[in-house]
């Protein structure tokens, strides 16, 4: 059952729920929580990394008026790993993944911070992730994307790496460098944004692109804020 945001929001939710703002976009989130001092709702987006038990990495503040329904979710979604034994790559450290991302950005002329924030949302930065449809590693492959990209190993990080940021390369220059178009089209492939002529109307795509551009600009004011810190 369906319900509406005004007549449902407390100080703290903590089951994961699936929000539709009234400017379209719609997120699952892990939990959410009302903010005494400002008014607003902080949205803590759910993640295949969050939604297996780590703290949420990004979030995103609203006013309650922003949110028009509320939709409690029954499952939370759930990556699927390989059955054989997880090879000694499975994991990089964050600095390796820093670098290899870095790498890989610098070399396609895209910012660091939008692959982290894509790979985040992709695998939760691991390695050896699988979907259910069977995508692959740190930027979720498929097979034929992979096989069509020259990744021979999409478990191995800097195969997967390159082979995503090229994708995502490859979106971005038909797509006129909209993020988001390109990001939905990552997402949902990009036939259906060509059919749509927009975001695809689904709402794994649309918190998919939500979730990453909020993460982005986290990303970018903490860096900002850094900076405006400096001696």
């Amino acid at each position: 059952m369906l319900l509406a945001a005004t007549a449902v929001i407390g100080p703290v939710a903590r089951a994961a729920e699936h929000i539709t703002l009234t400017n379209g976009f719609e997120l699952d989130c892990l939990r959410r929580e009302m903010l005494p001092d400002s008014g607003k709702v902080r949205l803590y987006p759910l993640t295949e990394a969050n939604a297996n038990g780590a703290e949420p990495s990004s979030y995103m503040d609203v006013s309650p008026e922003a949110i028009r329904l509320i939709e409690p979710l029954a499952d939370l979604p759930k990556a699927i790993l390989p059955s054989s034994p997880l090879p000694a790559f499975a994991a990089p450290a964050p600095a390796s993944l820093h670098s290899l991302l870095s790498q890989a950005g610098a070399a396609h002329h895209i910012d660091t911070d939008l692959l982290a924030s894509l790979v985040n949302a992709e695998s939760g930065g691991h390695a050896n992730a699988v979907s259910r449809t069977g995508a692959r590693g740190l930027m979720q492959l498929m097979p034929g994307t992979a096989s069509s990209l020259g990744v021979q190993d999409a478990f191995r990080p800097e195969q997967n790496v390159a082979g995503g940021t090229t994708y995502l390369d490859q979106l971005l220059t038909r797509y006129h460098d909209d993020i988001a178009l390109a990001l939905a089209a990552y997402n949902a492939g990009p036939g259906a944004v060509d059919r749509y002529h927009g975001i695809p109307p689904y709402r794994e795509t649309r918190a998919y692109v939500a979730r990453i551009i909020t993460e982005y600009n986290r990303r970018k004011r903490q860096a900002l804020l850094a900076t405006a810190h400096q001696p």
